[in-house]
């Protein structure tokens, strides 16, 4: 096993994982991505096409919709005339750096690295003395600096930038982008700091930031000034606005939350960062809390998919069980916070059932995001599309929520670059390790190798995931002492399977831990992936009377583009009693169609019931259903995960 990437840490400091999230705490520890090389199958293939085709993408589209040029005209003056783009517009250059950064460590790209380098040269030229920087506000012409908190992002847009700072550091880079994004997070202690400006920041964003420079530094001030954002948030020092100061994360303290609330993205960031300044001041009961918050969100306002927000003009969180399918939210970078939540409470707690969490995110919301060609995104995930619309101009920007049919870039371009930080860095999520053993999270092919006190274990995984059950891992290299190998299990697969050089072993809950001793030996896993059917939970009002199909980790749809022409999937019934088959392309059940007269009012008395004739059904036909992250590839479709019932094939009551 050989892997590229130089882990030294040039900062002075001792060497940390080359991973995003490096928590000096934790019931398990990260392995980075120089100990976890993925290189083919499903996640190897989506990393290619960030590499080729999504990075390259954003650079085209942030230069020609000007947003790397509103740097460029601050050196010379003229950005108050020429700035585009939206007042966060600097926060998807600093994304995009991220994702190259990491993009980069993993692969070496020397010709990324060039322009990496040129970029940042651009970005650095901007910044003030002081160290502020931004092109929206505080320059000749703008906006003073800080006179727009609620909706300025300027501390958000800091926040990205020192992130890309993180994964320069973290990849054994000081270098120019480093200098600015400390420049920059020292401004923000001496402005924010505890004697001055009394506020936060509309968007969170900052909090986990400066924790995760604080933990690649050393320099505790960072993390300070993270517990001084965290602590000001609910006392109403911004303003509020029709959609309540929960849309701002500032309505009630961080400590008296029983759930999120608000704006997912922005409630999702700040539970990430408030879990990391707990975690790093030992504050036990506090992450606890978070844990609990984030538990009752996901058993209460979680879609299937493992996508959240539930509203579009807020992009907020409903109430409890407020699900709608046709108007899922479900925004791209909410998926993203969410399995940065989940993986910060796997690393707290060991608690392997949120790499579920992490593992239905990434395949049914993430990996729904772009094309297959990579150069063209979903903002929102709706769990139905009740119309087929035209294509997105292949030339404009889009609306962000307007397109059903991805787009190439929007107004508001959070989303796409997200997409792209989140592939390059996926190798970190891929297994753990404690001081006797490691801990596989995701199924996906590639080498692992980790430095346990006993002594070097080296694992080559093969699997064909999710397409099949079947993951083997070879123990190429371990030590002649005892150690453990531990595999998650997730949740729907009840009749998982283990075997040991031919021999099968116990799988109890969420894991198999496997004690080992030297190398040579194979381990198998055997996951059921026969697809099942999905039943809502009752208080899911929009969805009662529907089922969904899953298989493995996908969740899967109808697309009107797999049934006979002329049939209208509104019209679609199936028959959750009967036979599922996985096919090539997904999955085959047994549907029926309905008949509806057309009537002046769409509602009738029940009195008569028993004589009405039953909605005439057809005889069955067979349903085609392909995985939830491939709809709308194939040209303008409808489309819906959870179908209704036949009543022919449902069951008695």
């Amino acid at each position: 096993m050989s892997m590229t990437i130089d882990a030294q840490d040039r900062t002075g400091r001792p060497a940390q994982p080359v991973a995003p999230v490096v928590p000096t705490v934790g019931a398990v520890r990260p392995l980075g991505i120089e100990r976890i090389r993925i290189d083919d199958g499903f996640w190897g293939a989506r990393q290619r096409l960030n590499q080729e085709s999504i990075i390259p993408h954003l650079e085209y589209w942030e230069e020609r919709a000007g947003w790397l040029k509103n740097f460029d005209a601050v050196v010379d003056g003229t950005v108050a005339d020429v700035r585009t783009g939206q007042k966060f517009a600097d926060s998807e250059i600093y994304k995009t750096l991220e994702a190259m950064a990491w993009e980069i460590a993993r692969s070496g790209d020397a010709g990324l690295q060039t322009r990496f380098d040129r970029i940042v040269a651009r970005v650095a030229a901007a910044q003030k003395p002081d160290g502020y920087l931004n092109t929206r506000f505080g320059n000749a012409g703008q906006p003073p600096r800080y006179s727009d908190l609620e909706w300025g992002h300027e501390l958000y847009c800091f926040g990205h930038l020192i992130q890309a700072a993180v994964a320069r550091l973290r990849t054994g880079h000081r270098d120019q982008l480093v200098d600015v994004a400390i420049k920059a997070a020292d401004h923000v202690c001496e402005v924010f700091g505890p004697d001055g400006l009394q506020r936060v920041c509309g968007h969170p964003e900052i909090e986990t930031a400066l924790v995760e420079l604080s933990r690649v530094t050393g320099d505790e001030r960072y993390l300070r000034q993270a517990r001084v954002f965290l602590d000001r948030r609910g006392h109403g020092t911004l303003g509020d606005i029709e959609f309540g100061r929960s849309y701002f994360q500032d309505d009630v303290p961080i400590r008296d939350n029983e759930v999120l609330r608000g704006h997912a993205v922005r409630a999702l960031y700040l539970t990430a960062g408030a879990i990391d300044a707990g975690i790093e001041e030992h504050d036990v009961r506090y992450v606890d809390l978070l844990r609990a918050q984030y538990d009752r969100t996901l058993a209460r306002r979680t879609y299937i998919t493992g996508g959240m927000g539930s509203h579009h003009q807020d992009e907020a969180f409903g109430d409890d069980f407020e699900l709608p399918p046709d108007r899922a939210y479900c925004e791209t970078c909410a998926g993203v916070a969410s399995v940065m939540v989940a993986w910060r409470l796997l690393l707290a707690t060991g608690d392997l059932r949120y790499g579920d969490v992490i593992e239905r995110t990434l395949y049914n919301v993430i990996a729904a995001s772009p094309s297959d060609s990579g150069r063209a995104f979903f903002y929102t995930n709706p769990l139905q599309q009740r119309v087929a619309a035209a294509a997105a101009p292949a030339d404009e920007l889009s609306l962000r929520a307007q397109s059903q049919l991805r787009a190439p870039w929007f107004e508001v371009s959070c989303c796409p670059p997200n997409v792209a930080r989140t592939f390059a860095q996926l190798a970190s999520y891929v297994a753990t390790q404690n001081a006797t053993g490691v801990q596989i999270i995701q199924y996906m092919t590639g080498d692992i190798r980790a430095e346990l006190d006993v002594g070097v274990v080296e694992l080559r995984m093969t699997t064909g995931y999710p397409d099949d059950g079947v993951v083997t891992i070879d123990v190429d290299s371990a030590p002649d002492a005892p150690w453990t190998l531990t595999l998650r299990i997730p949740e729907w697969a009840e009749s998982a399977v283990v075997t040991v050089d031919d021999a099968e072993v116990p799988v109890v809950g969420a894991r198999c831990t496997i004690p080992m001793t030297g190398s040579g030996h194979r381990i198998v896993l055997h996951l059921p992936m026969e697809p099942r059917i999905m039943e809502p939970d009752p208080r899911i009002d929009s969805v009662r009377g529907t089922v969904a199909v899953a298989r493995g980790p996908l969740v899967m749809c109808v697309e009107s583009v797999d049934l006979p022409v002329g049939v209208d999937l509104e019209s679609v019934r199936i028959d959750a009693a009967g036979a599922l088959a996985s096919t090539r392309s997904g999955v085959e059940a047994s549907g029926r169609l309905v008949g509806y007269e057309d009537a002046m009012w769409p509602y009738r008395s029940v009195a008569d019931e028993a004589s009405r004739p039953a909605v005439p059904e057809s005889e069955p036909f067979r349903l085609p259903l392909v995985p939830y992250h491939t709809w709308a590839n194939r040209g303008p479709s409808t489309m819906r995960v959870w179908i209704p019932r036949s009543h022919t094939g449902r069951p008695a009551a």
